[in-house]
């Protein structure tokens, strides 16, 4: 297994994603802030895990969705007149990127200019080609990125969870090794938060707020990574068996099993 090394995130970047908070939620501890990641690492990781690290895979629109996802997290970016449950996170990417001081390409300015699959399939301007060249040359903006998601979800979940003194301990001890980091930022751009109202079935959502809180214990070390693990596969069975019959949910069950089993 690789030791990834924790890189601090600029003083803009950190001003941006951990604005005072109304309840402090984790207080990392020294060791976690002390550590580093190998950023551009953890990137190849989690490029491999959502586009099998192909380029290609950068800019795709999936069966079923009304979106298009782009980069190593296949952030979401909505065409205009569509709206869904799902956080759009490809916009706040590119607002991230311009706060960092990255010249960012204006064609990723506004919604997604596709309307619909069809359109992207018939788009032969090589303007999805052009998006994948520039975010193949910055997989380390787009993890510093989730990194800075999953570090200001910390804020957001304690203020949400009913227990926040468990989802703080648990974060806490997935943070405090690069496995459990790995965990944190993947989840966090995998599945998003679990904060917002509207990504929920049947009122219980599935992303990284419910896996935390579905942690039994307190465990360290490997053991947090492997309840972690075993939280995750059951908050998204959960899912599955909660989703609407006419969203076919339960054909993607396996791989997102097979993703939790990476969390060990």
């Amino acid at each position: 297994m690789k030791t990834y090394m924790y890189l601090p995130l600029g003083a803009l970047a950190l001003a941006s994603c951990l604005a005072q908070p109304a309840v402090q939620p984790v207080n990392r501890p020294a060791a976690t802030q002390s550590a580093q990641v190998d950023v551009a690492g953890l990137g190849k990781r989690i490029w491999a895990n959502e586009c099998a690290g192909s380029v290609q895979g950068l800019v795709s629109w999936n069966a079923g969705e009304a979106f298009p996802s782009l980069g190593i997290g296949h952030f979401i970016w909505y065409p205009a007149g569509v709206q869904e449950r799902f956080d759009e996170s490809f916009p706040k990417f590119v607002a991230y990127a311009r706060r960092s001081g990255v010249q960012v390409p204006a064609m990723f300015d506004g919604p997604a200019p596709w309307a619909d699959k069809a359109a992207f399939l018939a788009d032969k301007s090589g303007r999805a080609g052009q998006m994948r060249q520039w975010l193949a040359q910055h997989v380390e903006l787009q993890t510093r990125f989730i990194m800075a998601r999953s570090r200001a979800a910390a804020a957001t979940m304690a203020r949400m969870s009913s227990n926040p003194q468990a989802v703080a301990a648990h974060y806490n001890a997935l943070a405090a090794t690069t496995q459990g980091m790995y965990c944190l930022v993947d989840y966090v751009n995998f599945k998003g938060e679990g904060v917002k109202a509207t990504e929920r079935y049947n009122n219980q959502g599935w992303g990284l707020l419910q896996v935390l809180e579905e942690m039994k214990g307190n465990p360290q070390g490997r053991a947090a990574t492997a309840e972690f693990s075993r939280a995750a596969a059951a908050v998204l069975t959960r899912r599955v068996n909660n989703a609407p019959a006419d969203r076919g949910e339960r054909r993607w069950l396996p791989g997102w099993l097979n993703r939790c089993a990476t969390y060990r």
